[in-house]
């Protein structure tokens, strides 16, 4: 009885820990803290999102006379089809923004557009051309936006690596998603976001299994954000993640030890 007792108490302990429970694989779950400092940030959710170094602005510039405005247009395909949709190309034919915060723009040169958001760009190029090219009557229009919004997701996922979505905003469970989501082995309750700032980068602790995620200043992510993906301690210890992986791995080790120490009592 007690040899019994030896061996089947420590492994029923390491069953119990290394399960994952469901607890740890469901997301935004109800909490009972309220977070005041999540809650005071949703304003700041709303904030248009201000240009930073390397960013890759598209910019159309558009009149009642083509001609005149020829010369903005980067390609063929672009003026024919719009930006496209390819990283690549949007490397290339958009203006992406160098280490000092300027552009260049034919026949404007360089322009400061760090710190300024897309709309703001957008009046300070119309601003310029009415000024010093172009009179109110070509009737011109001006298209500014991010070429996209690039981030990267590494760690416990599916497909980790860059993606680039064309939308105006992400939140962090589409960007999860588009990689292949989290598997049973990731830890959902600390998910890393390392953000570019103007003075470096900084890392911030998400939970994804808390509600209260959706009033984070981090639910949204933002141009150049790295998402990590931490893995659990259950993945590293290898018992397996469900009921039945562990029962088999307990079972097995058990039965070697079992057979082992029979063996040596018979020589």
């Amino acid at each position: 009885m007690k040899f019994r007792s030896f061996f089947v108490l420590p492994f029923l302990l390491i069953f119990l820990q290394s399960c994952v429970s469901n607890k740890r694989l469901v997301y935004l779950q109800e909490s009972e803290e309220i977070n005041k400092e999540n809650q005071a940030s949703i304003n700041a959710l709303s904030k248009p999102y201000k240009i930073q170094v390397n960013d890759i602005l598209y910019i159309d510039i558009k009149a009642s006379d083509p001609e005149l405005v020829a010369i903005f247009k980067t390609s063929e395909r672009e003026g024919a089809a719009g930006v496209g949709n390819d990283p690549g190309t949007l490397y290339f034919e958009g203006y992406t923004v160098d280490i000092h915060g300027n552009i260049r723009i034919p026949i404007l040169g360089e322009l400061n557009v760090l710190g300024y958001t897309a709309e703001e760009i957008r009046k300070m190029i119309e601003k310029k051309l009415l000024e010093n090219y172009l009179t109110e009557s070509t009737n011109l229009f001006v298209t500014v936006k991010l070429a996209g919004l690039n981030y990267s997701v590494i760690g416990e996922v599916a497909n980790p690596g860059s993606n680039v979505l064309y939308q105006e905003r992400v939140n962090i469970l589409e960007a999860i998603a588009n990689a292949g989501d989290i598997p049973i082995t990731g830890n959902r309750e600390d998910v890393l976001i390392i953000r570019q700032y103007p003075d470096g980068k900084k890392i911030h602790h998400v939970d994804l299994t808390d509600k209260n995620l959706l009033q984070s200043p981090y639910f949204y992510i933002l141009p150049n954000d790295m998402i990590y993906i931490k893995p659990l301690k259950q993945k590293s210890w290898g018992t397996g993640t469900t009921g039945f992986q562990t029962f088999t791995t307990v079972f097995s080790i058990v039965s070697i030890i079992t057979s082992t120490v029979l063996l040596i009592q018979n020589l």
